[in-house]
């Protein structure tokens, strides 16, 4: 890569975007999106589709490339729920606390508490190109959150590749280095890094 790739964070929650700055800082010059932006309605009935209404909205608001992601959370016992709506699962509204409450309580007593995280993330050019690549995490909802580091249901995921602590009982670097999203984020610097 002769020169870092520019390109506006399309997110407005905050803690996404400094988990997305703290991925990229060190290969993409990473620029807020417009603050005139409203904020754009996740109505798409899949990860990818989120992923593309957030890029093209900004892109086309900003005239530069823009990157987004959206993730879901799908629990096998709840048939893969709350999937596209993980950040709603509780109500519009619902807080990060609201969702993880209503996940655990759809979980007690239930014995299969496998999880997977997946993060669909995208570039949109303003001339509509696009690039989507995909990143997941395997593992288990614990019982009982756990940690105070992270948001959503950090608390609560514990990742097979690691060591049987959550998310939120992470050090920053321990989680990306497994996330979703580090790993979907990854790919896609992988993608834009190639001849």
């Amino acid at each position: 890569m002769s020169e870092r790739p520019r390109l506006v964070c399309s997110s407005a929650n905050p803690d996404k975007v400094a988990e997305i700055e703290a991925i990229l800082r060190d290969v993409v010059d990473l620029v807020p999106r417009p603050p005139d932006v409203p904020d754009v309605e996740e109505d798409a009935d899949t990860l990818e589709g989120n992923a593309r209404l957030k890029a093209a909205a900004i892109a086309a608001a900003a005239g530069e490339a823009a990157v987004a992601d959206d993730t879901g959370l799908e629990v096998a016992a709840l048939d893969g729920r709350p999937g596209v709506r993980t950040a709603r699962y509780a109500g519009e509204g619902a807080t990060y606390a609201d969702n993880r409450a209503k996940l655990l309580e759809a979980l007690d007593g239930v014995a299969d508490r496998r999880a997977r995280f997946r993060t669909v993330a995208m570039i949109v050019w303003p001339d509509g190109r696009e690039l989507a690549v995909e990143g997941s995490c395997e593992g288990t909802i614990a019982p009982v959150e756990r940690g105070d580091r992270g948001f959503g249901y950090d608390s609560v995921f514990v990742p097979d590749d690691g060591d049987g602590r959550t998310f939120a009982e992470m050090s920053e670097d321990d989680k990306h280095a497994m996330s979703h999203r580090g790993r979907a984020l990854r790919a896609l610097l992988a993608v834009l890094a190639a001849p």
